[in-house]
C-alpha cells in the first residue's frame, strides 16, 4: 500500500502545476492510519475527532472504512451530516454546550453527549427521553503539551456525587469518558484512567446505576521529531492489558484525532525573498504561523520542515512566513544550505491542527488543499516521476 509514509512527489512538478502554497492530503494516509489503531485497539470503537482535520475528504475516506465519528460543535455536525454520515456512529464530546447546541445534534440523529458538572447536566432535562450521557472524569497529565484535563473532567472522587444528581434528574447516563491529553509520550496515563474509571464503574453499579460505555479519549502520539510512522500497536499493549479490567460487557469507544490525520498532509511553500539579519540569513515563506504553521504556535508542536532540493554546507537560518507581523517566524534556528528564492521548502506530518487554526490575517488566504490518494490513483505515478508529469491527473482535486 502506497500512502506519504512510502512516497516522495515531485514537489516542483506540483508548484509548477497547482501553485505555491500547497497544502497535499492523502486519502490513503488517513485508511492506512486508521487501520493501524484498530489493530492496536480491537475491541475499542474508533469516533474519529474531526477538530485536527474538519475536511470532507477525510470523513469520505473514514466513513468508507467503517469509522466512526466523534463532533464538538455545529459546523462539526453539519460536516458529518453533508457528508452522509449515520448519525447512530457519532458521539458529542464537548463538556460545555449551548441549549441551541443539544437541540442541533439531536435534530442531526446524535443521542450520546457529554458532561461534567451539576450546571450542564441540568441542560438536558427538556431532553432526557432522547439523550444519553456520558460523565467525563478529569484525569491531569503533566506528561503532555496540552492537558484537556485542565479544562474539563470531574475530579474521580466527586464523580459518583454527580451520577446520583443525574440519577434524580431522571438523566439516561450511558457511561464515563476521559481525555488524557494531547499528544502523550506514553500509556501510563491512560492506563492509570482505565483503573479508576473500571472501579467507579464497578462502585456505580454496586448502586444500582448500570453504566454501559466507557470512552478513552484520544491522546494517540506520532512521530514528529523522525516524520516517521509511530509502532502504535507497542504503544496500545500496556492500554489493551489495562481494558481488561473493565467490567465484562462494557462497550469501548475512543476519540483519535492527531494520530490518524497528522501524517496525511504536507506543505510545500517557497521562498520568496532572502536577507541576511543578526548575522543569519533569513528566508522568507508564502506560508507561515498565521496559515499551515499555525500548530506550532496552537498546538505546541514543531514540524518537520527541510529543502528537498539543495545541497551544501549548513548554517543556521531562520524561515519567516509571509504576514508584516513579526511573531511570524516558522523557525530561528533551522540547519540549512544556503537558499535561493524559488527554493522550495517542504514540512510534513502537517495534517492536524494546520487548517483548522489557519487564519487569513493580512488578507492572506489559507492555503489550498490538493486531495490525492497514493493507494488507488493510477495517474498518481506521474507526480512521482523526476521529470514534471505533461499530462493533467483528472483524478486530483484542487479544493479550497
Amino acid at each position: 500500500m502506497k500512502n506519504l509514509y512510502t512516497v516522495n512527489p515531485d514537489y516542483r512538478s506540483l508548484v509548477s502545476r497547482y501553485g505555491s502554497p500547497l497544502l497535499v492530503l492523502d486519502q490513503a494516509t488517513i485508511r492506512h492510519q486508521y487501520r493501524a489503531l484498530s489493530r492496536a485497539l480491537p475491541s475499542v470503537t474508533l469516533h474519529y475527532a474531526l477538530k485536527p482535520l474538519p475536511h470532507p475528504a477525510v470523513v469520505a475516506a473514514l466513513k468508507e472504512e467503517g469509522c466512526s465519528f466523534d463532533l464538538a460543535t455545529k459546523g462539526e455536525v453539519d460536516l458529518a451530516r453533508n457528508a452522509g454520515v449515520d448519525p447512530d456512529t457519532c458521539i458529542h464530546t464537548h463538556p460545555i454546550k449551548k441549549d441551541e447546541e443539544i437541540s442541533y445534534a439531536l435534530d442531526y440523529g446524535c443521542r450520546i453527549f457529554v458532561i461534567d458538572n451539576v450546571e450542564e447536566a441540568k441542560k438536558f432535562i427538556p431532553y432526557r427521553h432522547m439523550a444519553r450521557l456520558l460523565v467525563r472524569v478529569s484525569f491531569p497529565n503533566p506528561e503532555t503539551p496540552v492537558d484537556l484535563s485542565k479544562k474539563f473532567g470531574v475530579l474521580p472522587e466527586e464523580c459518583l456525587d454527580l451520577l446520583r444528581y443525574a440519577r434524580r434528574l431522571g438523566l439516561d447516563v450511558a457511561g464515563l469518558s476521559f481525555h488524557v491529553g494531547s499528544q502523550v509520550p506514553n500509556a501510563r496515563r491512560h492506563c492509570e484512567a482505565i483503573e479508576q474509571c473500571a472501579a467507579l464503574l464497578k462502585q456505580a453499579e454496586a448502586e444500582g446505576m448500570r453504566l454501559e460505555i466507557l470512552d478513552i479519549g484520544g491522546g494517540f502520539p506520532v512521530d514528529y521529531e523522525n516524520a516517521r510512522e509511530q509502532d502504535i500497536y507497542a504503544f496500545c499493549e500496556p492500554i489493551r492489558e489495562a481494558l481488561g479490567q473493565v467490567p465484562e460487557g462494557t462497550r469501548l469507544l475512543a476519540e483519535p484525532g492527531r494520530f490518524i490525520s497528522a501524517p496525511a498532509m504536507i506543505n510545500i511553500c517557497t521562498v520568496v525573498g532572502k536577507a541576511t539579519r543578526f548575522g543569519k540569513p533569513w528566508y522568507y515563506l508564502d506560508d507561515g504561523i498565521y496559515c499551515s504553521y499555525s500548530g506550532q504556535l496552537f498546538d505546541h508542536v514543531t514540524y518537520p520542515k527541510y529543502a528537498p532540493y539543495v545541497d551544501g554546507p549548513v548554517r543556521e537560518s531562520v524561515l519567516a512566513g509571509p504576514t508584516c507581523d513579526s511573531i511570524d517566524i516558522i523557525a530561528e534556528n533551522i540547519m540549512l544550505p544556503d537558499l535561493q528564492v524559488d527554493d522550495i521548502i517542504v514540512g510534513k506530518m502537517m495534517g492536524a491542527y494546520t487548517i483548522s487554526t489557519a487564519t487569513e490575517f493580512n488578507f492572506i488566504s489559507k492555503t489550498e488543499i490538493l486531495i490525492v490518494d497514493t493507494d488507488r490513483d493510477e495517474e498518481l505515478k506521474s507526480l512521482y516521476q523526476v521529470e514534471p508529469a505533461r499530462k493533467k491527473v483528472d483524478a486530483l482535486k484542487l479544493v479550497s
